[in-house]
């Protein structure tokens, strides 16, 4: 039986944090199944392919898993359901009992998440790759949308009624005027702005009934001469009523993003013991390697922060924001200075010849280091740092673990032709999102490449 190939080669990663309910364990697949297996057997009990019976191309996309929703229904029974974004852009209700879709829920168990955020733009990506949060008997959905060009469908986020299928809000991602933010965008640049987006997971403070979003960047991640200011709220986690998605506080991690620094991961609920007292707290980890540890109610740093100077972009039209804000504590989890060339991988004779003859043709940086027109490396790169898998807490011990990647990326901006949506974007020998590694995909800087790391 042969092997299939997909998109640039590359097998779909599987990405699936499955979730287990009364020995029922749920997970998803890269092409948006659904399967419920019998946990201590993994005897199937049911799946769902909501692109059974489609024509066309079979979509193929990292997908992160489901959530899970129970309540009792107007005849005092006990409803379960199973909620899954998929590929094209779909809300799916299931009934987590035998993987049928849930006909009262939408049009036939399904919502068409592409209507009113991207309406114009009917050719453009907008997928769910995430599970949604689910807060009472609300589902809150993120998405996954274009990274380029700039304008295009919308990041905001939207909250469902779970029985129904029946929106109750919508939180702007890019604020409109008279909204809080909206200053941060120079002129019009906030119109039909793409990106902005949670593609991540986002989390719920049932307790409390506060929603966490952690967002992505601005499209285009890359070049934002077309979008001077702040841009909130992008790079921000930001904290809405969960009943109804007012904004509660926000706090923004990168300003004006040239890097795709999107926050990766799902928001950790920590309790931190400082001075003395138990302070409900949020823990956010970065791309960029840190840790931003904020008082859960208020958003609020519970340990020191900095707004340090950063290096300023060449690129004709940029406008770099001149600092970024840099936590004191937990220390970073990954590099985040230039390598040096004494540091070159020295794994195998052929990934060190080949990583110093590129060592020696560019311009080495380390965090913050804007791309120039030569080929320019930053640390960490757009893979982290910290990614999708996220952090743990354990309350016993008051320990934060996080897996962290060692990573840099390597590109430079290029002028485009007068008709391209931007005037300059980035590029490389090896693609768009390069990374700083040999021929065979291997870092360039030696050992360790990855850590696993406890933060008391």
């Amino acid at each position: 039986m042969g092997t299939a190939r997909f998109e640039g080669g590359r097998l779909p990663s599987f990405e699936c944090t499955p979730l287990v309910v009364d020995g029922v364990l749920y997970l998803s697949t890269p092409s948006s199944r659904v399967i419920a297996l019998e946990s201590e057997t993994g005897k199937e009990i049911w799946k769902f392919d909501p692109h059974s019976g489609k024509s066309g191309k079979r979509p193929f996309w990292a997908h992160r898993g489901v959530a899970y929703w129970e309540g009792i229904s107007d005849r005092k029974r006990v409803e379960r359901r199973i909620l899954l974004g998929t590929s094209d852009g779909k809300l799916m209700s299931l009934d987590a009992t035998n993987g049928k879709p849930v006909v009262s829920f939408g049009r036939k168990g399904e919502v068409n998440l592409r209507e009113g955020v991207a309406d114009q733009w009917p050719s453009m990506i907008y997928s769910m790759t995430s599970p949604p949060a689910i807060y009472k008997d609300l589902v809150i959905c993120g998405a996954q949308v274009p990274e380029f060009p700039a304008r295009g469908p919308s990041g905001d986020i939207r909250a469902f009624d779970v029985r129904t299928g029946k929106l109750i809000w919508r939180f702007h991602t890019v604020p409109r005027p008279g909204e809080t933010g909206h200053e941060t965008w120079e002129g019009d640049s906030w119109r039909e702005r793409t990106g902005v987006n949670v593609w991540s997971i986002m989390s719920v403070d049932v307790e409390r009934g506060i929603v966490f979003l952690p967002i992505g960047s601005p499209a285009h991640d890359f070049y934002g001469g077309d979008r001077k200011g702040q841009n909130l709220f992008g790079n921000s986690l930001v904290a809405l009523n969960a009943a109804t998605g007012k904004l509660l506080w926000y706090y923004q991690m990168v300003h004006h993003d040239l890097w795709d620094y999107d926050l990766p991961a799902q928001p950790c609920l920590l309790t931190v013991r400082k001075d003395g007292r138990e302070l409900p707290a949020v823990g956010q980890v970065t791309k960029m390697g840190f840790i931003f540890v904020l008082d859960r109610l208020t958003g609020n740093p519970l340990f020191p922060v900095e707004e340090r100077a950063v290096p300023q972009s060449k690129i004709p039209g940029e406008a770099t924001w001149p600092t970024q804000p840099f936590p004191l504590r937990p220390p970073p989890l990954s590099r985040q200075q230039p390598v040096a060339r004494e540091e070159i991988s020295k794994v195998t004779p052929e990934s060190n010849q080949y990583c110093t003859e590129l060592f020696d043709k560019i311009v080495n940086g380390g965090i913050y280091t804007p791309l120039g027109f030569g080929l320019t490396t930053f640390f960490p790169g757009t893979l982290g740092g910290a990614t999708w898998s996220g952090a743990s807490f354990d309350p016993r011990t008051g320990y934060l673990y996080v897996n962290a990647n060692e990573a840099g990326a390597l590109g430079a901006m290029k002028a485009q032709s007068p008709d391209s949506p931007v005037p300059f974007r980035r590029t490389s020998p090896r693609g768009e999102y390069a990374r700083f590694w040999d021929q065979n995909e291997w870092p360039c800087q030696q050992p360790p490449w990855g850590t696993l790391n406890a933060i008391d």
